[in-house]
């Protein structure tokens, strides 16, 4: 969960790769019925790792801030321990979460929608270490560096993202070491990791090693990798927070291989979860008839600040062929799209849900 896996190419056909189908079986999504879990299990929660899971040491484990600071220093997992504890549930998303239903397909980690969780994570706060370490005043982002390490667009390199000064001392940002009450595993950052509520996956670093302040934009592979283009050429615009997405609990019962859904005629309800990062989620609607009308579902609060809602309808369920729909918007002006918009990379894929049901 978190970390780039940036595309290599335009799929000419419909084919899932070897390389797709390799690394599909290293990563996994969420299925779709632990949408019924306010917080996701941990083995249920989507999983991403970019090069190899490095091997950690807690007791051996140094994370250093430097660079443009005044006091540059390092500290243990034990010292992380030690600071002031926060915990709570946040809502994370894979930035190509539903990559592999564009046409034609960037060659990628083939997501379809279920790269998402909700886990209830602890840590203690980023920014006092920050001002511990006291930022020279020419310092304009701050870049983290992973224990993960591989080559990418023909470049080695460690995973590294960046955030702004303002962005990485909002209170939520995390160093955290807990995952659901339990030390974290090694797939999800033992012994340490950042946390950045709201944003796409790939900017809560993993496996953290280093922070370092730096005078100017950080340009590392990583932060070109995730930039919406329509052209490999394109400067693009950079990626950040997660747009609004709603999804259903598939109803019913599934045909195995293509998870059609089968259900019985009468009352149903449909539920799912839905979240912003953009916003607040203000409106979840589902339509019966592929999208062509569409009613309002009962929205609860969300779980958390940081985490998804949980929404309910009321459907009649009548005998025949359906394609249910569900869509969310939120208070910044975003509605969920009924098509993706095309994009180089295959980033933030959040056109509607559909799924084909079949009542009896």
């Amino acid at each position: 969960m978190a970390n780039s896996e940036g595309p290599v190419g335009i799929a000419t056909t419909d084919e899932i790769t070897l390389e797709e189908l390799q690394l599909a079986a290293r990563n996994h999504g969420m299925p779709l019925e632990g949408l019924r879990y306010d917080v996701t299990p941990i083995g249920m929660h989507y999983l991403l790792t970019h090069f190899d899971i490095p091997e950690a040491d807690e007791a051996s484990w140094i994370v250093s801030i430097g660079g443009r600071v005044r006091r540059p220093f390092v500290f243990s997992v034990d010292d992380v321990r030690s600071r002031p504890v926060v915990t709570m549930p946040v809502t994370m998303e894979c930035a190509g979460n539903g990559r592999a239903r564009l046409h034609p397909r960037p060659i990628s980690q083939p997501w379809l929608s279920e790269a998402i969780g909700t886990a209830e994570w602890t840590g203690t706060p980023l920014r006092p270490l920050l001002e511990e370490a006291s930022l020279e005043d020419d310092a304009v982002e701050l870049v983290f560096t992973g224990a993960d390490h591989g080559v990418q667009g023909g470049i080695e390199q460690d995973y590294e993202r960046s955030l702004s000064i303002p962005d990485a001392m909002r209170d939520e940002v995390l160093l955290a070491y807990a995952i659901n009450g339990q030390p974290l595993p090694p797939q999800h950052g033992f012994p340490v990791r950042l946390l950045v509520p709201g944003w796409y996956g790939m900017t809560s670093v993993k496996w953290l090693r280093r922070i370092t302040a730096v005078s100017e934009p950080f340009e590392g592979f990583q932060m070109d990798a995730y930039r919406l283009r329509q052209e490999a050429g394109d400067e693009g615009v950079a990626i950040t927070r997660m747009l609004p997405r709603a999804l259903m609990i598939p109803p019913g019962f599934p045909e195995f291989f293509e998870r059609k859904r089968i259900l019985d005629a009468g009352p149903t309800i449909l539920e799912g979860r839905a979240w912003s990062g953009s916003g607040t989620v203000t409106r979840v609607e589902v339509s019966a008839d592929g999208g062509v009308s569409w009613a309002d579902a009962a929205l609860e609060p969300s779980v958390g600040p940081h985490a998804w809602h949980r929404w309910t309808f009321g459907w009649t369920a009548t005998p025949g062929e359906h394609e249910l729909v569900v869509r969310a918007a939120d208070d910044a002006g975003d509605v969920q799209p009924l098509d993706q918009r095309w994009n180089h990379h295959g980033l933030t894929n959040n056109m509607a849900q559909r799924v084909a049901a079949t009542v009896r």
